[in-house]
This record gives structure tokens, sequence and C-alpha cells, in this order.
């Protein structure tokens, strides 16, 4: 399974991530910073992307809509207090070891 992290994630979420044995990427490498929501979706998908991390709420709503068309993605809206990246990245870690991120195909979910 491959994960997008969303531009509005902290890059060190991408180290934390990859320390985890998960492969991802980040939506800054793939150039796709200004893609829409729903064009978001489907570049990822194209690219063999499984999983969208985001903190964006808005995002989450519309992202939802445009997995009813892709039911192979999943999208992750991470509720984590807003923080500097390495404050993030450590609470992710933290939050990650009592309850690990499980995706499903075809749905939004928050985490944790």
């Amino acid at each position: 399974m491959m994960w997008l992290l969303d531009h509005n994630l902290p890059r060190q979420l991408y180290e934390t991530l990859r320390s985890l044995s998960i492969p991802c990427e980040t939506t800054d490498k793939r150039g796709w910073d200004e893609l829409e929501n729903g064009a978001l979706v489907v570049a990822a998908e194209k690219s063999g992307f499984d999983c969208i991390l985001t903190r964006d709420v808005l995002f989450g709503m519309s992202a939802a809509k445009a997995l009813k068309k892709h039911p192979t993605m999943a999208v992750v809206l991470l509720r984590l207090p807003q923080a500097k990246g390495t404050v993030y990245a450590t609470t992710f870690l933290s939050h990650w070891k009592k309850q690990k991120i499980i995706p499903n195909a075809g749905k939004l979910i928050e985490w944790p």
C-alpha cells in the first residue's frame, strides 16, 4: 500500500512513516500541491497510491465524494493538534503506537 501525504502535513511525517516501513510520498515531491481535491484523488489513484493523508477537513469532505468514483482509494483525516513538524511527528508516532492507521478503500476515516 502506497500513501500520499497532502501538502498541509509537515514534511517530518514523511520520515516518520518511512521509519515505520510505510511506502509514501508527498504531494510536493509529485508537483501536485495545486491540484484541486477531486483531481488529487484521480492523480493519486492513477499513480498507484491507495491512501491520502490530510489535515484539511474540507479536503476530507470533498474527497469522500470523489471516493464514490474511485473506490480503490482511501482518505485519512488526521485529527492531531496542529504543531511544528517535529512535535507533530512525535505526536503522530505516540498515537500510532496505540492505534495504527488502517485505510479503508472507498472510505474517509478520521484518525486517531
